[in-house]
Parts: structure tokens; sequence; C-alpha cells
């Protein structure tokens, strides 16, 4: 029996997430949780974003399913994604996204894997006020996270059958930060010659995947880039309630939707928890768990297919209940 830790969120967090623990449950996936409340919601109440115990848990399971936590914009706490990425050097976000034939979009071919270094670039946060009228933002690119990132974009491409890896960068203009990053990817790919290397501009990447998704395999990059790309890809398939994520370190994992909290349908009973289901999949092939993850998976690509219980946001009317009954009905 494996036993994970489980942040449940706020907003739709704790909808999406009671509905992902049955469909695993159901599917026998042999694991116990660790549940704690945690967020904009848990501070109010009890004056912490995260509980001192939910932090024990995790350095003690290792591996963490996360469901969306609601981030200020422009005042308030941190977020806590950087938090916990940053805390245990959470350093590979990988966004897998892949089309779906069920899920109508004009580009049915998309199966793109994003790696985003994780723990530096703008996101270290450091901000100075100039001025009345100026501020100023650091950005950081150091050899080690840019090498770690790039070496494990290159051997997952190498474990996952993969055929290219493209490089996204603004070093035209960013010569010596992004200009780093792009040199020390040149030298790693000379080291994987099996596998096709390119490099574009980050802009040029944006038109390019509207145009042709299909010449993309994996792609890796810095921080910024990495958040802004990874959401366009899941344009490409349906929207941000199909794309999963991991974060991997050293020791550490967490698994979570990349989509945010939704705090607008919350309680409604009509958020789409694929995204986090298709998360905790990873997590399962993550510790091991490869045929239950498969079963799932299955099981979701035929919930989608019939289009009888599906969310509104995938253009049906059902509930984040009924979809989720539909899924374990469909599990074999």
């Amino acid at each position: 029996m494996t036993t994970i830790t489980v942040f449940k969120g706020d907003g739709i967090g704790p909808e999406i997430t009671d509905a992902v623990l049955t469909i695993l449950d159901a599917a026998h996936s042999d694991m116990t949780y660790e549940i704690f409340n945690v967020g904009a919601a848990e501070y109010e109440k009890n004056g912490a974003l995260i509980p001192e115990e939910a932090f024990t848990s995790f350095e003690k399971n290792k591996v963490l399913l996360k469901s969306p936590i609601t981030t200020p914009i422009g005042k308030g706490f941190r977020s806590l994604n950087v938090t916990l990425r940053n805390k245990y050097d959470l350093y590979a976000n990988i966004r897998p996204a892949k089309a779906n034939a069920a899920v109508s979009t004009p580009f049915p071919n998309v199966d793109i894997v994003t790696f985003r270094e994780n723990t530096e670039d703008l996101y270290v946060g450091i901000e100075k006020q100039i001025d009345e009228n100026t501020v100023h933002a650091i950005k950081i690119i150091t050899r080690k996270a840019s090498e770690r990132i790039i070496r494990d974009a290159f051997e997952y491409a190498l474990s996952h059958d993969r055929h290219k890896v493209t490089c996204v960068h603004k070093a035209n203009i960013l010569k010596l930060s992004d200009g780093m990053f792009l040199s020390i990817f040149k030298k790693i790919a000379a080291l994987y010659p099996q596998i096709e290397s390119d490099d574009k501009i980050v802009d040029n990447v944006c038109m390019q995947l509207v145009m042709h998704p299909d010449s993309f395999d994996v792609m890796v990059m810095p921080n910024l880039y990495g958040d802004i790309v990874s959401d366009l890809t899941s344009g490409l398939i349906g929207g941000l309630g199909l794309l999963p994520s991991s974060n991997l370190g050293t020791g550490y994992a967490m698994f979570e939707a990349v989509h945010g909290s939704a705090p607008d349908i919350a309680g409604k009973h009509i958020a789409n928890p694929t995204a986090l289901l298709w998360s905790s999949c990873m997590l399962l092939e993550y510790i091991g768990k490869n045929n239950i993850a498969s079963r799932i998976r299955r099981a979701v690509d035929e919930v989608l297919s019939e289009k009888r219980y599906i969310t509104p946001d995938l253009g049906g009317n059902a509930s984040t209940e009924q979809y989720r009954d539909a899924v374990i009905s469909h599990l074999k």
C-alpha cells in the first residue's frame, strides 16, 4: 500500500480532488491518502497557507497530488506553487499536451511535451522599486538549472521514443541569460545524436504552434516561456481542463492540474476533473502502477468519446459527479 500526500486546494479544488480520489479507489490503485486543506481559505481559517503537518506529510511520503490553489494577482501572498517548487527543488515541470479524438479541435495531431525549468528565471520574484515610476525585475538563469532541465528533456525523448527536442528562447535579445541557456542546449544536444534538435525564438514558437503544431515534439525552455507556451499547447487540445503536469526533483514529486481554482464556478459541481485525473495517472506511472494508469486513461477516453456525461467546458451538461461515475463505470 502506497501512501501519498494530497492538497485539496481551494475554489474547485476540493470538488475535483474528491472526484479523482474516488476514481483512484474504484480503479483499485492500492493507495492511501493523507489529505490537507491548503490555500487562501486555510489561511483565513487557521492563519497558515499550508499547515506545518502538510509539509511534514510530503517530506515523509515524497509524492504529492495537488489541486488548484488561488493566487492573488498583484498583491497578497506569493504563489504556493512557486513556494513548493523552490522549497523541494521541483525543477522539472513536465506538461504533455496530446489531442484526443473525442474532443473536436482544429489540431487533431497534437502530441507535444513541454519541459519547463521550474526554479528560476523571473519566478524568483526579485523586484526592486527604483522610484515611484520605475520597477526592476531580475531574471536569473544558472548553468546548473539549465543543464539538468535540458538533459532531462533529452533523456525523456530517448526513453519515450520521441524524435526531436526544440529549445525555446529569446537569445536574440537576452544574449547573456537566454544565450547561455541556448549554448548549454547545443552542447547537450551533441551528446544525443540519435535525437533531432533545433531551437526557436519564443515568439516564433507561438506562431508556429498555431500554424504547424505537428512539427513540435518535445520542447524545453526557461520558466516564464514554459508557463506561457504550455498554456498555448493546452488550447490546441481543448483547454487547460485537459492538461496534466508533473513537477519532479531529486527525491520529491508533485502532480497537479495546471488550471486555476476557478472560484466563479466553485460549489456548482460542474468543474472538469480530467486534468487532475490525468495528473494522477502520471503519478501512478511515477510509482510504477502503469497498468492502473492505462485503465483510467482508457476509461476517460471512452467517456469523452460517448459525449453523454461531459462537463460544460467541453460542451456537455454533466455534473462533476456524473462525469466521475461515468469514468468509474468504464473501468475494466
